[in-house]
């Protein structure tokens, strides 16, 4: 069983997307059943991007609820797209969102809680299904309202997708190599840590732009998950992050 997440620039372009349905044929061969979680599209300025869409009106801002209905359309829109293409490209896959989904959160609208995960509906689905493709950052309410999980939320539907689900493992595609000894954008010599125990790797995480949600990898941590972070646009084996009693 895998789970992979890929994040806004894996999923920004028809041209970064087809690098996805690489990695995610390369899963089904390997892991035979695979989930594939998705955040949406590109960054701020791109149309479907969660910035831009919550730029559509500044009254988004009096209603939390109505907000998040907005927030979740990127997740929603990708993760339909991705299926679509899976499909057009002779890969069987089961779009799955909402609740036939069945992530329950809080309804702390902009910052919900997950209390719950329809594990069976999970598993009777990948009995008829090699492939999943779930939008994530988003679940629903026990009255049914949509409800965003914060910044970085669709890295912590995977860990908790991760962690419901038995024997995963988790990858998390992003724009570079893996963990890195320094920022690449900023400093020279830079160099791939290419196994990192999760006590150093969460160290790494409390900046403004953490490489993968620290609340994500706390809950893998939590549950001694395998992770593997990697580049969506190459088959490089980036970094392994592992329990520390490993």
């Amino acid at each position: 069983m895998i789970i992979q997440k890929f994040g806004g620039i894996a999923m920004q372009s028809k041209a970064s997307r087809k690098h996805c349905l690489l990695h995610i044929k390369r899963a089904l061969r390997e892991h035979g059943k695979t989930v594939v979680v998705v955040s949406a599209m590109g960054r701020d300025g791109d149309a479907y991007a969660t910035d831009t869409l919550l730029d559509i009106t500044d009254a988004l801002s009096t209603s939390p609820k109505a907000k998040d209905l907005v927030a979740a359309c990127g997740e929603l829109i990708s993760a339909a797209v991705l299926s679509s293409e899976l499909k057009q490209d002779g890969i069987d896959n089961l779009l799955l969102y909402g609740a036939p989904l069945g992530i329950i959160t809080t309804n702390n609208f902009g910052d919900a809680e997950i209390i719950d995960i329809h594990k069976e509906t999970l598993l009777s689905a990948l009995e008829h299904h090699d492939c999943l493709v779930i939008p994530g950052f988003q679940g629903i309410t026990e009255e049914g309202y949509i409800a965003t999980l914060g910044r970085g939320g669709s890295d912590l539907t995977a860990a908790v997708l991760g962690a419901t689900l038995p024997n995963a493992t988790i990858e998390y595609y992003k724009d570079v190599p893996g963990v890195m000894t320094g920022d690449p954008n900023y400093e020279d010599d830079v160099e791939l840590i290419r196994a990192i125990p999760y006590s150093k790797f969460l160290s790494l995480l409390n900046n403004v732009h953490p490489l993968i949600q620290k609340k994500a990898a706390e809950m893998a941590q939590q549950h001694q998950l395998k992770l593997h972070i990697r580049n969506i646009f190459n088959l490089e084996s980036g970094t392994f992050v592992f329990p520390d009693d490993d």
